[in-house]
């Protein structure tokens, strides 16, 4: 990708491509490390030590202890497992649950099935910023909830949730705390001592791992529920034979960022402040969404009012970005994150996600930004009809 002079990759809250020590980890587990993890005899060892050392550089990212951390298939899986197996377990009945309003569908599509269920699901609103209205959060913890879950970092804005407030508002109330960190944990500090949460979801392919491979992070002593059963691996918490090689993956993905997370991310937001400034050079409106002290340093989010975002990109060839969370990247549909933010319909339909990553450098950027500015022209010009 990187060597590609034609693409300008600026997706990366979509997707990450597989830093090379990564590929390297990962293709020595699968050549030197196949044995079931499980198995008792030289080469079952042999794999269950790579499968503890990944587990180890998962927990170390973000301070916890190994047997804290369950491998999964990715966030979806993750989030599904805080919510669905708290419901499993779930005694008497239906509960309530209190999330936000612009969560991944990985989350709000569990609590929506069990709203049809008998469950009791409040969505909090959030302000125009991005970020969760608190007082709205403290009237809903109410008697009957089982679980506040947000997200620590929203996949759209980028906007930076007040989690460790968040965490101390339900934790008065006895309540447990689940975090979506798919967006955040590598590429800002995410310490789960620190913020106090209970559960954190982590999926590998955000922070330049395989996909198929993530983690999810049970405090010590919480409650947890299967909801999928066979053999006892992961400490009986989510059986299936371990993808060792995607694990050690995941693992050196985390030992990586973990290298140069603070000064990575202010390389990156520096970019990102070149590209704002960039993009708002150029010869049309620009609104930015969110406020950049509470953003994640790699995501601009930003609308160009009178335009498509889809058809500033499909004029901005090379450019590759989104206009909002990949998944529902072929919809002129607003999102429901700017919905939710109160964002004006003729506003939204023109937003564009700049995210960065650690192959983006100044060259790209002001390629960027030029490919952009040639790209409005051309959509201004076709509408006035001098072409």
């Amino acid at each position: 990708m990187e060597t590609d002079p034609d693409i300008i990759y600026l997706d990366y809250n979509a997707t990450t491509p597989v830093a090379p020590r990564v590929v390297q980890r990962v293709e020595y587990a699968l050549a030197e490390c196949w044995g079931n993890p499980s198995s008792g005899h030289v080469l079952g060892r042999r794999a269950k030590a790579l499968l503890e050392r990944a587990r180890e550089q998962v927990a170390g990212l973000i301070n916890c202890q190994p047997e804290e951390i369950v491998f999964t298939s990715g966030g979806t899986e993750s989030n599904n497992t805080v919510v669905l197996g708290l419901a499993r377990n779930e005694h008497p009945g239906p509960g309530r649950i209190v999330t936000t309003r612009i969560e991944h569908p990985s989350l709000m599509n569990p609590c929506l099935h069990l709203l049809e269920h008998g469950w009791d699901v409040d969505f909090i609103r959030v302000k125009p910023d991005g970020t969760v209205d608190l007082d709205a959060l403290q009237r809903a913890l109410t008697p009957g909830t089982r679980l506040v879950s947000v997200m620590l970092a929203n996949n759209e804005t980028g906007a930076i949730q007040p989690l460790r407030k968040i965490c101390r508002m339900a934790h008065e109330k006895g309540l447990p705390v689940h975090a979506d960190a798919a967006q955040a944990v590598g590429k800002i500090p995410v310490d789960v001592k620190d913020l106090d949460v209970d559960y954190l979801s982590i999926a590998g392919h955000k922070l330049y791992a395989p996909k198929g491979i993530g983690a999810l992070y049970v405090r010590k002593g919480a409650p947890f529920g299967q909801i999928l059963f066979g053999a006892g691996q992961e400490y009986g918490r989510r059986p299936g034979t371990e993808p060792v090689p995607l694990a050690a993956g995941l693992g050196e993905a985390c030992s990586m960022a973990a290298e140069d997370l603070e000064e990575e991310a202010a390389r990156q937001e520096d970019l990102r402040e070149l590209l704002f400034q960039g993009l708002s050079s150029l010869d049309a409106p620009i609104h930015r969404h969110g406020d950049p002290a509470r953003t994640l340093p790699n995501t601009l989010y930003v609308s160009f009012p009178g335009f498509e975002g889809n058809a500033i990109l499909e004029e901005a060839k090379g450019v590759l970005a989104s206009t909002g969370a990949a998944c529902h990247d072929r919809s002129v549909s607003v999102s429901h994150v700017l919905s939710a933010m109160g964002v004006e319909r003729e506003i939204a339909i023109g937003t564009i996600r700049f995210s960065l990553g650690r192959h983006t450098t100044r060259e790209y950027i002001l390629a960027a930004v030029d490919i952009m500015g040639r790209a409005i022209k051309s959509l201004k010009d076709r509408t006035s009809g001098n072409i």
